[in-house]
C-alpha cells in the first residue's frame, strides 16, 4: 500500500447567526498573567510608527472520540457529571451534533483566529446511523462542522487502512457502493493525521504526519499520534502491513521538523489518554499540584515530549480533564480530553507571540464545555441525520426484543455485559453443546439497552438500530478450548500484564462466579480459589469449550491466553446473538428483566 496522500480541499465556512456569543469564562489557566513586558492587548510601534499586536489569542476547540454518535447518546452514554461548588455533582444531558455544531459556531463567534481540532476516533465502534454506511455521515457531519484537522484514533482501523484513505480521499465503498444515487462520497475536508502509523513495507507514514494551520502572520502546526498498542486493541485486519511507532519518539522528530520550517507553535493530537481523579468534568486535576489529578499513559508521555510542544489535545480513555503536566524542563504544560461521544469540547485560549513566533505558554488557558441540549438544533445536521435515518430506518426500526426496564452498561460487571455473555453461550451452545461459558470484554459494548422509547417502536422494545449502537463491531462468536489452568490465567490477565494499571474485567455469562479482590495488587485481585463453574471449582486439568468474540479470540485487549485456544469453531456475528437471543427469550408480555450482574463478587 502506497502512502496515501491527501489535498485538504479549501471550502467557505459558514456560521449560524446566533443572539449573543457563548461565554468564555475559562478555567485552568496555567497563570493569570502574560510575560510582564506585554499583555495580549499591548501594541508595539513598528516600522513608520504602524501599530500591531504583539500577541494573537487564537482560540483552539477541540473534542475526542465521537465514534459516529449523531444522535444524542442514551443512558448515561449521554450525560456529563457537572461538580457543584458546594461539593455536591448534578448530572447534564449532553451530546448529538445538531447541538455539538450549534455550540461551536456560538464559540466561534467574534474570533478571528480559531482553529478547531480532535483527537481521533471519529469514526469506529458507531450506531447504526453511521456505522451501517461505513461512517460516511459522520465524515459528512464533521466536514459541516468546519473541523479544521484531527488525529487517527486506534477505531480509525477498524476497517483496515485502505477504508481509512477512502474516508480521507473519498469514493463510494467497494462493496457497498453508494448510498445516495447519483452521489459520490466527496471525503474528509479536513487532514486525518498519521505520523506515527508506517507502511511495513516503504516505512513511510500512511496519512500526513503533520499539518499547519495558517492564518496571517500566525502559524500553528499540528502532529498527530495514536497510541502506540494499537494493534492490541485492534483486529489484526485491521492494522495487516501496518506498522505503529513510539509516540514521544514520532512527535519529537516531526516538532523539530516543524521547527525547520520556521514554524513554532506546535500543539500534538494524541490519541491516549489519562484517568481524572475524578469523574466530573469541570474538575480541577490540578489541585492539589500540577499533574497530581491524573495517571495513566498519557501522563509519562507528556513528561517526556519535547517542550517545543505548546499544549496536547488527547483521547481514547473516554475521561474529562484539563489538567498541567510538567513538560522535560520542568515547565507546566496544558492537557485537554473532552469525555467522548460529542458530549462536551474543550476550549482553549493559546497566545501567540509575534516576536518569537511561538506560543506563550505562561497565558495558556482551557475549559471543558458542556454540550447542553438546552440550545438551538443546527437544522444543517437535523437534514443530515434525517437523511441517513430515512436509509437505515427499513433495517433499523426492526424489533428483535423486549426488555422490562433500562440494561445499564454501568459498573464493574454490568447487566448488558452479563446479557450479552449469556446470549453468546447460548449461541455457543447452539454450534456445540459442549460449550461451558461465555466471556465479553467491556470495551466491546458501546450502550446501554433504554427502555424508554426511541421512536415510534413504544417502550421496552429492543430495535435492530439499538442493537447495532450496543455491539455494533461485527465481531463473529468464536469457540475455543482452553484447559483450567488458562482459564484461571486469563481471568488473572484482567488484572495483571497490560491490564495491571487499567483493569479490563470481562463480562461473565451465567454459571461463572469468583472473587475480585481490588484491596489486593496485580493477579492476586483474582481471588484463585474463588473461581467456580456451576458451584464447582475450576479443575486445572480439565478442557473448558468458551466462547468469546473474534477479537479476543485473538488475544485482543491484553489477553494473550485467550489467543492460545484449541479447536477453533466460527459462528455468527455477536449482534445476530443478541438479536437470537432476545428473540427466544422475551416477549410483549414477557420482557427481559435486567441481569442482577451478581456474577463477581468485588471486594474494595
Amino acid at each position: 500500500m502506497s502512502a496515501i496522500s491527501h489535498q485538504h480541499r479549501r471550502r467557505r465556512r459558514t456560521y449560524a447567526l446566533v443572539a449573543a456569543a457563548a461565554s468564555l469564562a475559562t478555567a485552568g489557566a496555567l497563570a493569570a498573567a502574560l510575560p510582564a513586558t506585554a499583555s495580549a492587548e499591548s501594541s508595539q510601534k513598528h516600522g513608520g510608527g504602524q501599530h500591531f499586536s504583539r500577541y494573537q489569542d487564537v482560540q483552539l476547540l477541540s473534542f475526542n472520540d465521537l465514534h459516529g454518535n449523531l444522535e444524542p447518546p442514551a443512558g448515561s452514554s449521554g450525560r456529563v457529571t457537572e461538580l457543584q461548588a458546594d461539593g455536591t455533582t448534578k448530572t447534564i444531558d449532553a451530546g448529538g451534533v445538531e447541538y455539538l455544531a450549534t455550540h461551536l459556531r456560538q464559540a466561534r463567534e467574534g474570533k478571528k483566529y480559531s482553529i478547531t481540532a480532535a483527537g481521533g476516533d471519529m469514526v469506529g465502534a458507531s450506531p447504526l446511523i453511521s456505522g451501517l454506511f461505513h461512517d460516511e455521515p459522520t465524515i459528512e457531519a464533521l466536514n459541516k462542522l468546519d473541523l479544521d484537522v484531527t488525529s487517527v484514533g486506534n477505531h480509525e482501523f477498524d476497517e483496515g487502512a485502505k477504508e481509512l484513505a477512502r474516508l480521507q480521499n473519498g469514493g463510494c465503498h467497494p462493496t457497498a457502493g453508494c448510498y445516495v444515487k447519483g452521489e459520490e462520497f466527496e471525503g474528509a475536508d479536513f487532514p486525518y493525521l498519521a505520523a506515527n502509523v508506517l507502511d511495513e513495507k516503504s516505512g513511510k507514514p500512511i496519512l500526513k504526519p503533520y499539518w499547519v494551520w495558517k492564518k496571517k502572520d500566525v502559524k500553528i502546526g499540528f502532529i498527530g499520534v495514536t497510541l502506540e498498542d494499537t494493534p492490541g486493541v485492534v483486529s489484526a485486519d485491521g492494522v495487516k502491513g501496518l506498522k505503529f511507532k513510539d509516540e514521544v519518539e514520532t512527535i519529537n522528530k516531526y516538532a523539530k521538523v516543524l521547527q525547520r520550517q520556521g514554524v513554532k507553535s506546535i500543539v500534538a493530537l494524541i490519541h491516549e489518554g489519562g484517568q481524572p481523579a475524578s469523574g466530573s468534568y469541570n474538575y480541577n486535576c490540578d489541585a492539589p499540584g500540577a499533574g497530581d489529578g491524573i495517571s495513566g499513559p498519557i501522563v509519562d508521555i507528556a513528561k517526556n515530549i519535547t517542550p517545543s510542544v505548546d499544549a496536547l489535545v488527547t483521547g481514547h480513555t473516554h475521561a474529562a480533564y484539563v489538567c498541567t503536566i510538567p513538560d522535560p524542563s520542568g515547565k507546566p504544560r496544558m492537557v485537554t480530553s473532552a469525555a467522548s461521544f460529542g458530549r462536551l469540547y474543550t476550549d482553549t485560549t493559546l497566545t501567540y507571540d509575534r516576536f518569537t513566533g511561538d506560543i506563550a505558554r505562561t497565558a495558556v488557558k482551557s475549559a471543558n464545555r458542556v454540550v447542553t441540549r438546552d440550545v438551538a438544533k443546527a437544522p444543517d445536521m437535523t437534514e443530515l441525520i434525517s437523511k441517513w435515518n430515512t436509509l437505515a430506518a427499513p433495517i433499523g426500526n426492526r424489533a428483535i426484543g423486549y426488555i422490562s426496564a433500562d440494561i445499564s452498561n454501568t459498573g464493574t460487571e454490568s447487566p448488558i455485559g452479563d446479557l450479552i455473555a449469556d446470549a453468546q453461550l447460548a449461541h455457543g451452545k447452539e454450534l456445540d453443546p459442549e460449550t461451558d461459558l461465555a466471556l465479553m470484554n467491556p470495551g466491546g459494548i458501546r450502550a446501554p439497552l433504554t427502555y424508554a422509547a426511541k421512536g415510534a417502536e413504544g417502550d421496552g422494545v429492543v430495535t435492530y438500530a439499538e442493537g447495532f449502537t450496543v455491539q455494533p463491531f461485527s465481531n463473529t462468536v468464536n469457540l475455543q478450548d482452553f484447559t483450567g489452568a488458562q482459564l484461571i490465567q486469563v481471568l488473572k490477565e484482567q488484572v495483571s500484564g497490560t491490564n495491571a494499571a487499567s483493569p479490563k474485567v470481562l463480562q461473565v455469562s451465567s454459571g461463572l462466579t469468583y472473587t475480585l479482590d481490588l484491596t489486593k495488587t496485580g493477579a492476586d485481585r483474582v481471588v484463585s480459589d474463588s473461581i467456580r463453574l456451576n458451584g464447582e471449582a475450576i479443575n486445572p486439568t480439565a478442557t473448558y469449550r468458551v466462547a468469546t468474540n473474534s477479537f479476543l479470540a485473538g488475544g485482543g485487549d491484553g489477553f494473550p491466553t485467550l489467543g492460545q485456544g484449541t479447536n477453533d469453531l466460527v459462528g455468527s456475528d455477536d449482534l445476530t446473538a443478541l438479536e437470537k437471543y432476545l428473540t427466544a427469550n422475551s416477549s410483549a408480555t414477557a420482557p427481559i428483566a435486567p441481569p442482577a450482574a451478581n456474577r463477581i463478587t468485588v471486594v474494595k
